[in-house]
């Protein structure tokens, strides 16, 4: 298995980071090209994080019994679909226009968009693992026994997402924002 995949790193090369070092992450609002795009960028990701956030704190609920079976349904359902969908949205244009464009602003850190790219790939099974057990979950709920075993798998599954998808997100901002923080946003749109 790729030592520098999802599942396996830590973070990414200390080789694909040395921008990072130049533009450290407690700077990088004080950088007068910390501009729309890059702002924007965090955004989303910061929205990325608030969904799973909400995702995680409604299954505990339900594990717990403090919220009704409909309403985690309900809830799983706008907030899955938002993450779900914000997703590959982000993903698609990140992997066909933004990382293309960024990664021939700085040869040294180019392996790393090859390697987020890789990520997206293997975030899509993730995210299909976590339909299918949202899913699982929100069908169960007419039967105790069911529905706790279902939502039992379906945190596990939140979790383990969630892991690799701050992994995936972490890597991201420190990879793209301080290559635009040093070359600009010229050509991202």
């Amino acid at each position: 298995m790729d030592k520098l995949g999802l599942k396996k790193r830590e973070k990414l090369p200390d080789a694909l980071r040395v921008l990072l070092a130049e533009y450290p992450r407690d700077g990088w609002e004080l950088d007068p090209r910390f501009d729309g795009l890059v702002r924007f960028w965090l955004d989303r990701h910061l929205m990325f994080r608030r969904l799973m956030g909400e995702m995680n704190s409604a299954t505990e609920a339900l594990l717990d019994k403090k919220i009704a079976p409909d309403r985690f349904a309900g809830i799983l359902a706008q907030y899955g679909g938002m993450y779900v969908n914000g997703l590959h949205e982000h993903h698609t244009i990140e992997d066909t226009h933004y990382f293309p464009i960024l990664s021939k602003k700085d040869k040294r850190v180019g392996r790393g968009f090859e390697i987020l790219d890789k990520d997206h790939h293997a975030l899509d099974g993730l995210l299909a693992d976590f339909v299918g057990a949202a899913n699982s979950t929100i069908h169960a709920r007419e039967d105790d026994a069911k529905l706790h075993e279902a939502t039992g798998h379906f945190h596990k599954e939140l979790r383990r997402l969630d892991r690799l998808m701050d992994r995936h997100l972490v890597d991201e901002e420190e990879l793209v924002v301080p290559v635009i923080l040093k070359y600009g946003s010229s050509g991202l749109g």
